[in-house]
């Protein structure tokens, strides 16, 4: 079973639930925007995945972030861990789980090949 994480009405969002109904593939689906998501799994992100593939400096959420906010977020673990926290869309769409690691964003190939 996958667990993806994201914020349902994203466009990225759309294309994995899309992508991952077509290929019949089992997931529970987190959706942090009416669930939070919390320290902790956004700690295990960071340190399985690193903070340059989690965070998504992008959007509008980031850009919309004081220069202050932005630093305190960048200059330590715990300070991402508390504007991802806080800021949910501050997390790149979607976090899928796999057993072997994780998707973040959306890969069509990456997705398609958890069929094989």
């Amino acid at each position: 079973m996958l667990n993806v994480y994201g914020i349902k009405n994203c466009n990225s969002m759309k294309k994995a639930f899309d992508l991952l109904n077509e290929l019949g593939l089992a997931y529970d689906f987190h959706d942090y925007k009416k669930q939070g998501i919390d320290a902790a799994t956004v700690k295990t992100w960071l340190d399985q995945i690193g903070a340059d593939v989690v965070l998504n400096k992008k959007g509008t959420t980031w850009r919309k972030l004081t220069e202050a906010e932005q630093d305190t977020a960048l200059a330590s673990e715990q300070g991402l861990i508390d504007a991802l926290t806080t800021h949910h869309s501050l997390i790149k769409r979607p976090v899928i789980a796999t057993p072997n690691g994780f998707i973040v964003g959306f890969n069509e190939d990456a997705i398609r090949a958890l069929k094989a």
